[in-house]
């Protein structure tokens, strides 16, 4: 139900005004041309009409003359009405605008005595009645914009109130497609098949997660939302796509943190005939393309900290690194001792098995301080059952992690294609697992089993990616509408 307060009350009011005084249909459903504001802005003055379209944003009166802000993508530029060049029709129309409404105006392009491009409107319409009232937006003399749109959980929901009077949010998040796009480009470039895989799966894998639990009503059977889209990636190079990629959705069953959505934005890419290494100059390459494209160049300010991120990055060794930051041999403790300095250091609450405390024990000691981007290489064995094996490093993988400041942004493995090895490890994984129940994705092994060859293959969290090169605070700062709870009426 809309809310009705005295400024809506109002609006409502000159909406009737309009339509029964005037004789207009406030929202018309008809096209019309119009000449983009930073297109106007830039040919200067012009004795010939120009129309324009977009957003009142302001308004000062001289007496039977108005000066306005008319805000459209990427610009703005001030009209001047005059009731003489309007006539009385659409001089009433002109007093009954409100900030917010939409419209769309003709007229030539001059210089106020002032030095500003205006628009001398001689034909007004409206295009769309704003019946809710903006936050007030003020801009100093210093040209830095104020606004009363502090509430960040109110920007949240309602963006687009937020992506008309925050201009730094509405350039993060245009900076963020242009991160995206660039991103398919390399991958394009570099012959790689963009392609689609399901988001609704009989067997989740790929990862471990807790998943989204739905059920397909016409086959009576219980699916999963993705938690990651290695498995059926793979199953393409198996068919013969050498390189292949898939950007899209991944779902986890998870809390929302700095870090962390439930639903969020995931680049995975396969290439046959490569391995980590290769993974690693991608990712470099990737990031370095993606900067540039955002506007962001090669070096960075995140939460005050300066970030080149010229290649090459550092790589240090899970093992060694984490040997060092705790000044223990924790991959000799039992579990039992892992779990007694989780709780003196109040991390991984309810773990108790190995691979999730010495996961938690890493990110404790490690991953906090990694400032400038760096390859964490080489993981134990226990924590990447889809990795390879390194020759001569019994236990160890060929895998990498990719941070910067903190974030975790890549996970990249030489892939394992033993089909032996592969159930042995799924089958362990099924019998410990109490959603899947024992299940092994069988259709995934037959892949496997036809022959799949040697590979790299990454994943990048396009999200945490966008955080980084926007300096945002939160996951849900780059994501144009992020996961709330509902509001109950």
């Amino acid at each position: 139900m809309m809310e009705i307060n005295d400024q809506v009350q109002a609006r409502l009011a000159k909406l009737a005004e309009m339509r029964e005084r005037i004789g207009i249909d406030p929202y018309p459903a008809r096209a019309f041309d119009a000449v983009s504001i930073p297109a106007i802005v830039a040919a200067g003055p012009s004795e010939a009409p120009v129309t324009a379209a977009g957003r009142l944003r302001s308004r000062r009166e001289h007496g039977k003359a108005v000066f306005a802000d008319l805000w459209g993508q990427d610009g703005s530029i001030q009209l001047y009405f005059r009731a003489d060049d309007l006539g009385a029709e659409r001089w009433t129309l002109v007093n009954l605008l409100d900030l917010g409404d939409i419209v769309r105006v003709s007229g030539p392009v001059f210089l106020t005595r002032s030095g500003e491009l205006t628009i001398a409107v001689k034909d007004l319409a409206l295009v769309a009645k704003s019946l809710r009232p903006l936050p007030v937006v003020k801009t100093d003399s210093m040209g830095k914009t104020w606004d009363a749109l502090s509430d960040t959980e109110f920007m949240y929901r309602h963006r687009c109130v937020d992506l008309i009077v925050n201009p730094a949010d509405r350039r993060r998040l245009a900076g963020r497609s242009k991160m995206v796009t660039a991103l398919r480009s390399y991958l394009d470039r570099n012959g790689f098949l963009e392609v689609e895989t399901p988001v609704l799966q009989p067997i989740y894998g790929g990862a471990s997660a807790e998943p989204f639990v739905t059920r397909y009503r016409a086959q009576d059977e219980t699916c999963y939302l993705r938690i990651a889209t290695e498995l059926y990636l793979k199953r393409l190079l198996v068919g013969g796509f050498d390189r292949v990629y898939e950007l899209g959705k991944d779902f986890r069953n998870e809390g929302i943190d700095r870090t962390h959505s439930p639903e969020f934005t995931q680049l995975e890419l396969y290439e046959a005939w490569a391995d980590y290494g290769v993974m690693m100059r991608r990712f470099e390459e990737m990031v370095c393309e993606a900067a540039e494209a955002a506007g962001c160049g090669s070096t960075i300010v995140f939460h005050g900290m300066e970030i080149s991120l010229r290649p090459p990055f550092e790589r240090v060794g899970f093992v060694e690194s984490l040997r060092k930051a705790s000044n223990e041999d924790l991959f000799s403790w039992a579990p039992a001792d892992l779990r007694k300095l989780c709780d003196r250091l109040e991390i991984a609450e309810g773990a108790t098995d190995r691979e999730t405390l010495i996961d938690k024990l890493f990110d404790h000691y490690v991953t906090e301080g990694i400032h400038q981007p760096t390859f964490v290489v080489d993981y134990p064995q226990f924590l990447s059952p889809l990795a390879k094996q390194k020759p001569g490093n019994p236990g160890i993988t060929e895998r990498f992690e990719a941070f910067v400041a903190g974030l975790e942004l890549a996970n990249a493995f030489s892939e394992q294609n033993d089909p032996l090895f592969q159930r042995k490890v799924l089958e362990e994984q099924a019998g410990s697992s109490d959603l899947h129940a024992g299940e092994v994705d069988e259709d995934f092994l037959f892949a496997l089993e036809t022959g799949m060859p040697s590979a790299g293959g990454m994943g990048i969290g396009v999200d945490r990616l966008a955080m980084l090169l926007f300096d945002a605070g939160s996951i849900r700062d780059v994501v144009l509408f992020p996961q709330l709870r509902r509001v109950r009426q």
